[in-house]
């Protein structure tokens, strides 16, 4: 049996937000505007997607038309769908995007959590300036770091490998900057009381540090997962074996061998997001909450 830690019930009040009852309130002409505001906008992002859905279920000869139209001549179809599984290896793109993927996001939240907890309660020499240049990394474009990049792959033997793909993506200062300031926030008299029990600083924060923090966890898993996943250059740089392709490689080169076909790019694109959209509607609570427990939001 393991031992539980005691930890004082006040101070775990602090560090978990208490729920208040909210009292409703009338609705003002400001929420109005706002309300409508949003609204367009969400109808502009909206608009763009449903006619990348439409044109999907055109043939080629009703997406190229003109004038264009919402409605095809010929009806919808899914032709375009079947062609485009049928021209490529998309099955094992989409496996290895969900491996790389999947993989990325546990090793880069792992050791972005780790780091931010180093940088937030161990007090080490020169602390504050690792920290600073860990920060100052973000305005470094990707694209500089392309080459060096490559040959530290091409040395280590790890070109045409899925550790090749990996790699490079683990490393997040923002995911650092983000977790730390989180950190900050909890108390650190939960900490005191459990050296008082003998835990020690990993079991800390196992136990008491990860647990209080699931929202931002979340909320950074589903960004790195998304980044990860949109990835495209680094790994078409990095990857020449169409097995080892992820989908977004992959769907580009198919796109590259057949020319312009707007109904199969269209059927591309959807294909390529849907796995995105999917992960958004499962955790789109924890995100949310996330973002408004670190105040991401602008607060």
């Amino acid at each position: 049996m393991t031992a539980q830690l005691l930890v004082p019930s006040d101070i775990v009040e602090r560090a978990v937000p208490s729920r208040r009852r909210t009292v409703p309130t009338r609705t003002s002409a400001s929420s109005v505007v706002a309300f409508a505001i949003l609204a367009v906008l969400a109808l502009g992002w909206l608009l763009p997607f449903v006619w990348a859905v439409v044109t999907s279920l055109k043939t080629e000869t009703d997406a190229g038309s003109t004038p264009v139209s919402w409605f095809p001549e010929s009806g919808f179809t899914i032709v375009a769908y079947l062609k485009v599984l049928g021209e490529g290896n998309l099955l094992t793109w989409t496996a290895n995007s969900l491996f790389t993927t999947v993989a990325i996001t546990v090793i880069t939240v792992v050791v972005s959590a780790l780091a931010a907890y180093a940088f937030s309660r161990i007090d080490f020499s020169g602390r504050r300036w690792i920290f600073v240049l860990v920060i100052a990394s973000i305005i470094i474009p990707p694209q500089v770091l392309i080459i060096p990049l490559f040959y530290q792959m091409l040395a280590l033997n790890l070109v045409d490998t899925y550790w090749g793909i990996i790699l490079p993506q683990v490393i997040a200062p923002a995911m650092v900057f983000v977790l730390k300031k989180f950190f900050d926030q909890i108390p650190i008299e939960l900490e005191d009381a459990a050296r008082m029990d003998g835990a020690s600083r990993l079991r800390i924060f196992w136990l008491i540090v990860v647990p209080l923090s699931r929202p931002i966890l979340a909320a950074v898993s589903i960004f790195v997962f998304i980044g990860a996943w949109n990835n495209f250059l680094w790994p078409f740089i990095v990857t020449n074996n169409s097995l080892l392709m992820t989908l977004p490689v992959g769907l580009q080169t198919v796109k590259s061998a057949y020319g312009v076909q707007y109904a199969e790019n269209m059927a591309m694109a959807i294909l390529a997001a849907l796995p995105l959209i999917v992960v958004f509607l499962i955790f789109q609570r924890q995100i949310i909450k996330g973002i408004a427990t670190t105040g991401l939001g602008g607060q």
